[in-house]
């Protein structure tokens, strides 16, 4: 079923309420990267876009979350994000949500973004139902959860064959789109490593591809980071300040955001440059002439040394002014940190392949008001 807009405004039921205290409406997020994608060549220098010119559009972006919280002391530990005083209010779903069609709020991030409104909390439902203290801030956080046939779709039809794949499949999050390379086009120019060899592995890609990525990363974000507490300095070189403040007599907008860069990132630093050339390199041609690249195609791929489908080596492919490679190496290659590549490792201590290493990316990709980090808790077998 659909869950209809006016219901979305509604306290929760038996919150009660006290009187003078603030309250607080949740919603959701995708920002405009998942309304719009993400064009190339971006129509401004500083847009988020692929660096390798691929121009990505989404058709389907659904997110599951559930148990979004709010407790005491965010600032309980300078050094651990994970520690938290007690839970004081907590509203439970799950909600399900295609945030590619956005909502009828302005997004967190600014006027071409959406939002979509969830649901309300008035007091502290498990405090004993007190009013919010307007002189303490307090910490947020939420779980991206399995797909399930009892959540409630927010904006998703009841027979939706790709929500009926996700609660088959146990998957929190799936990205639906087409990537096509628009890497010259505008006049552009684009570089590669590896001479000769590298552009010739680069012809051997398909130049459009259809995606589907599923994955199953259920995840707890924690006593996020705040943006809307800007100017306010984070704890210990932290880029915002921790937890949310409830002012009396008025309404918090606090937004779930989910970002979807991150599965395309280079390395596991957060916020590194966006490719898709590795995900075109095992894209597979299907029986009407397309491509189609999903996280199976990825499963045994060798992140540190990505290979093209004529067999020689990927090379890094410079498209958008100002990308350069990480280092010299020639072929196209990720970096885990200080995390190890291990074929045949443990999957809750190494990488394994490049699902492995997608995943890994994926599942940060939780946040508060739009650009908070969360500290993350990883619930699939993944290092932590």
């Amino acid at each position: 079923m659909k869950v209809h807009l006016s219901l979305l405004f509604a306290a929760v039921a038996g919150c009660g309420g006290s009187s003078g205290g603030g309250s607080v409406q949740f919603t959701a997020s995708g920002e405009v990267l998942a309304l719009g994608g993400y064009a190339f060549p971006p129509a401004n220098a500083m847009d988020p876009a692929f660096s390798d010119g691929w121009e990505v559009h989404f058709s389907k972006f659904i997110a599951v979350f559930d148990k979004v919280t709010l407790s005491e002391n965010p600032d309980t530990s300078p050094t651990d994000q994970s520690r938290t005083g007690k839970l004081v209010a907590e509203i439970d779903g799950p909600w399900a949500i295609d945030l590619h069609k956005g909502g009828p709020l302005m997004g967190k991030g600014g006027s071409d973004e959406q939002a979509y409104p969830i649901q309300m909390i008035v007091n502290q439902n498990k405090n004993g139902n007190a009013a919010f203290d307007p002189t303490a801030r307090y910490a947020f956080g939420f779980d991206s959860v399995p797909a399930t046939a009892a959540a409630m779709k927010i904006n998703i039809d009841a027979n939706d064959s790709d929500y009926a794949e996700m609660v088959q499949k146990g998957w929190n999050v799936l990205y639906v789109g087409t990537a096509t390379w628009k890497g010259t086009q505008g006049g552009n120019s684009c570089t590669q490593t590896g001479g000769a060899d590298g552009m010739t592995a680069l012809g051997s890609l398909p130049t459009t591809v259809n995606f589907r990525f599923g994955f199953a990363t259920p995840t707890t974000y924690v006593n996020c980071q705040n943006p809307d507490n800007d100017p306010a300095k984070g704890l210990n070189g932290e880029d915002h300040e921790r937890g949310v403040q409830i002012l009396q007599n008025q309404q918090a907008i606090v937004q779930v955001t989910f970002h979807t860069d991150h599965p395309f990132w280079e390395s596991f630093t957060h916020d590194t440059p966006a490719h898709f050339d590795q995900l075109a390199a095992a894209a597979k041609k299907q029986s009407d002439g397309s491509y189609l690249v999903t996280l199976d195609d990825v499963k045994g791929v060798n992140y540190t040394a990505f290979v093209a489908p004529n067999g020689k080596p990927l090379p890094w492919h410079a498209c958008q002014p100002g990308y350069t490679p990480p280092d010299s190496a020639p072929q196209m290659h990720f970096d885990s940190l200080n995390i190890p590549f291990n074929p045949t490792g443990d999957p809750a201590s190494a990488m394994r392949d490049y699902d492995d290493y997608m995943a890994y990316d994926q599942s940060t990709q939780g946040h508060l008001n739009s650009d908070g980090l969360c500290f993350v808790q990883r619930h699939y077998p993944s290092p932590q």
